[in-house]
C-alpha cells in the first residue's frame, strides 16, 4: 500500500536527502538498515505534512517532541517510539551541516513511558483526579483542569482536547454530546455530563469565535500538549496514590473512563461483549476486542 503523503512534493525532497545519506551507510545489519530506514520514511511524512520542513538537516527537538506526541496518538508502543527515535539520530548524526543538536530521550519536552508488555493498569482513582484538579486551579492553570474533566467523564485523547475551539464546543452544548475527530480522522459523538458543560461555558465566556478553547493564539498546539505532559510529570509525585506503581499520565484517565463506562454498561444489564463493543465506539475505535487493552484494572474474569 503506497504512503498517502498530503505535501508530496515536499516528502519526495526529504526522501533524496534520506537516500542519499542511507546509499553510503555501511553500519548496522541488513535488518537493522531497513528499520531504521522505514522509521525515517515515516518520520519524513510527519516532517512534510506537520512542518513543510525542507532539509532534513535543520530537524530539532521541537520536531522530535511534535513526532513523539504523534506517535503516541496513533497507539505505538514506547519500545517502538524509542527504536523510531534511535533511528531519527542515527542519521542525523551521518548527515552533513546539520543546524541543531538533537536532545536526548530525557531532554525531550515530552514524557517517554517506560517500556511495558502486556496489559497495564493505567488509571486514575477518584482521589489522584480529585488532587490534580486541585493543583492545576492552585497552580492558575484552569485550562489543565478543564482538559482532564473531559478526558475523565468523556474519554478525549489528549490532542482531541486541544483540538476543541468555539464552534465544537457550542455544538456540544447545543447536543449535550461533543462530536470530535480523532485518529485517522474517524469523527464520533460522546455524551457530556454537567461536568463537562460548566468547563465548556467557563471556556467559551474567555474564548474569541474561532479560536481553539485550550491553545494560545502565540503556542503551537503539539507544544501546548507537550507542556500539559509535563505538568503531569511535575505534580505526579504530589498527587498519586501512596505507593502507587501505576503510570500517571494523561492517557490513564482515558483508560478510567473506558474501565468505569465498560463497568457501568454490564452492571446495567449490558453482556460483556455489547459493552466493550459500545465503549470502542465511545473511545473512538473499531473493534470491541480493543477496549481489552483499556481494562487493565479490571479482573480478567469480568471480560
Amino acid at each position: 500500500m503506497s504512503i498517502q503523503v498530503k505535501n508530496p512534493g515536499i516528502y519526495k525532497a526529504l526522501l533524496a536527502q534520506l537516500d542519499k545519506t542511507a546509499r553510503h551507510n555501511r553500519q548496522g545489519s541488513f535488518k537493522t538498515k531497513k528499520r531504521y530506514y522505514d522509521a525515517m520514511k515515516r518520520f519524513c511524512r510527519f516532517l512534510a505534512d506537520n512542518f513543510h520542513l525542507q532539509k532534513l538537516a535543520n530537524v530539532n527537538g521541537k520536531h522530535l517532541a511534535a513526532y513523539v506526541i504523534y506517535m503516541q496518538e496513533q497507539g505505538m508502543s514506547a519500545s517502538t517510539i524509542k527504536t523510531d527515535l534511535a533511528a531519527i539520530r542515527f542519521f542525523h548524526d551521518k548527515m552533513e551541516r546539520t543546524k541543531y543538536h538533537l536532545p536526548s530521550n530525557d531532554d525531550l519536552s515530552v514524557d517517554l513511558e517506560r517500556r511495558r508488555f502486556g496489559g497495564v493498569d493505567r488509571t486514575w482513582s477518584m482521589d489522584e483526579y480529585s488532587r490534580f484538579r486541585a493543583a492545576c486551579l492552585a497552580d492558575g492553570r484552569n485550562d489543565y483542569a478543564a482538559i482532564a474533566c473531559i478526558t475523565w467523564y468523556a474519554g478525549l485523547r489528549i490532542h482531541e482536547c486541544f483540538r476543541i475551539d468555539t464552534a465544537i464546543a457550542e455544538q456540544a452544548l447545543r447536543e449535550n454530546a461533543i462530536t470530535i475527530k480523532g485518529k485517522g480522522g474517524k469523527v464520533r459523538t460522546v455524551p457530556i455530563c454537567g461536568n463537562i458543560r460548566l468547563e465548556l461555558e467557563k471556556f467559551l465566556a474567555v474564548t474569541p469565535r474561532g479560536h481553539k478553547l485550550f491553545v494560545p493564539d502565540d503556542v503551537q498546539t503539539h507544544n501546548a500538549i507537550g507542556q500539559l505532559q509535563q505538568y503531569i510529570y511535575k505534580v505526579r509525585p504530589t498527587v498519586q496514590d501512596a505507593g502507587s506503581t501505576r503510570p500517571m499520565t494523561h492517557h490513564g484517565l482515558r483508560h478510567t473512563y473506558a474501565a468505569r463506562t465498560w463497568q457501568e454498561l454490564v452492571d446495567s444489564g449490558v453482556s460483556r461483549l455489547n459493552a466493550s463493543l459500545l465503549v470502542s465506539q465511545l473511545l473512538g475505535h473499531e473493534r470491541p476486542d480493543v477496549t481489552t487493552t483499556y481494562l487493565a484494572s479490571l479482573k480478567e474474569d469480568k471480560f
